[in-house]
C-alpha cells in the first residue's frame, strides 16, 4: 500500500483552508489529494495531474477534484484548458509510487525480473510519442560515455565508469531486455566488498535510468516556473524530493526568486522525515521537503 511520504508537514507547509483551491502535479494514488481535500471543503477543489494513467484510474473520483493525465511539465496549459483558478497552493512531490515498484511491471525494481521500461506514462500512449524512451533503450543503443554520465550525475554511482563499461560488453554479445540481466551486469562490474550493505548495490543505476527515462530534472526545471505564475498572491508551494540534483535544483530556484522578490521561503532548510515515519515507510528515507510563498 502505498503511504503518503511527510504527510502531516505537506499539511502544515501548504496550510489549506476552506474553499481554497490546490494543485497536486504528482497525484499518485491520492495520499496527499484527499487529505488536502478534506481541509478545504465544502467548495475547495483540488486539481490532480498524474503522468500516469493508470494511477489516474486508481484514484476514487468526487466532484471536488479535477483529475488529469498529462506530464506537469505542462502545468500552465492544464490550468489554462481546466479554467482552474485562483490557485492557493501547488504540491510536487516527486517520488515514486510504489505501485510503480511493486505492481507495474515496468522495470522499476531492482528485486523483480522485468522488462527495462520504466516509463512512467504508459506504454499505449507513449507508442504515439516521437519522444518514446526506454531504459532498455538506453542501455543498448546510447554510447557508454553517456550512460557513465548519467549514472554518474543522476545516480551518483562510484562505479559509473565500470558499470558503463560491462553494459557495453555485454550487449556486444546479448541485447540486455531485463532487469536480473542489468542487475547481473552491476554486480559483476562492482568490487565484492560494495555487493552487501544497507543499499542494494543496483540502486543508485536503476535509479540514474528512471531519471534519464522520464527526462525527470528537466520537467522539474520546466514546471517551478510555472508555478510561480500560477500561484496567487500568498499562495504556499510545497516540493518534496528524493534526489540531491532535485534538491539542489529547487534550492537554487527558491533562493533566485527570493532574491527577486518573488518568494518566501519557509523552509530554510529541508525538512526530513521522522525516525517513526522512516521505521513505519521506509521508502521515505531520502525524502526533503522545502516550501516558500508567492509574494
Amino acid at each position: 500500500m502505498h503511504i503518503a511520504v511527510l504527510l502531516k508537514e505537506t499539511l502544515q507547509y501548504l496550510d489549506p483552508k476552506p474553499d481554497e483551491n490546490f494543485i497536486d502535479c504528482t497525484a499518485g494514488e491520492g495520499g496527499h489529494t484527499f487529505a488536502i481535500l478534506e481541509k478545504i471543503s465544502p467548495k475547495g477543489k483540488v486539481l490532480g495531474i498524474d503522468w500516469d494513467a493508470e494511477m489516474i484510474k486508481k484514484i476514487n473520483r468526487q466532484e471536488r477534484l479535477v483529475l488529469i493525465n498529462d506530464s506537469y511539465a505542462n502545468l500552465k496549459k492544464i490550468t489554462n484548458e481546466n479554467k482552474f483558478y485562483p490557485v492557493n497552493g501547488i504540491l510536487l512531490d516527486l517520488g515514486m509510487s510504489s505501485w510503480h515498484l511493486d505492481e507495474s511491471g515496468r522495470g522499476f525494481s531492482f528485486l523483480k525480473d522485468e522488462p527495462l521500461e520504466m516509463r512512467y506514462k504508459s506504454q499505449i500512449s507513449s507508442l504515439k510519442s516521437k519522444n518514446y524512451l526506454t531504459a532498455r533503450y538506453i542501455i543498448n543503443n546510447w554510447r557508454g560515455e553517456e550512460i557513465e554520465r548519467i549514472l554518474r550525475e543522476y545516480g551518483e554511482e562510484r562505479f559509473s565508469g565500470q558499470i558503463a563499461k560491462k553494459i557495453i560488453e555485454n550487449r556486444k554479445i546479448k541485447s540486455i531486455e531485463t532487469t536480473f540481466q542489468l542487475v547481473n551486469i552491476i554486480r559483476e562490474a562492482i568490487p565484492a566488498r560494495f555487493k552487501s550493505g544497507k543499499i542494494h548495490f543496483a540502486t543508485r543505476t536503476f535509479q540514474a535510468l528512471r531519471m534519464a527515462t522520464n527526462s525527470e530534472c528537466d520537467n522539474l526545471k520546466t514546471i517551478l516556473p510555472q508555478v510561480l505564475d500560477i500561484l496567487e498572491p500568498g499562495g504556499r508551494i510545497v516540493v518534496i524530493s528524493f534526489h540531491s540534483i532535485e534538491d539542489r535544483v529547487v534550492k537554487d530556484f527558491f533562493k533566485e526568486e527570493s532574491r527577486n522578490n518573488h518568494l518566501n521561503i519557509i523552509t530554510k532548510k529541508p525538512i526530513i522525515p521522522s525516525e517513526e515515519e522512516i521505521k513505519s515507510n521506509h521508502r521515505s528515507r531520502s525524502a526533503k521537503l522545502r516550501s516558500a510563498v508567492k509574494i
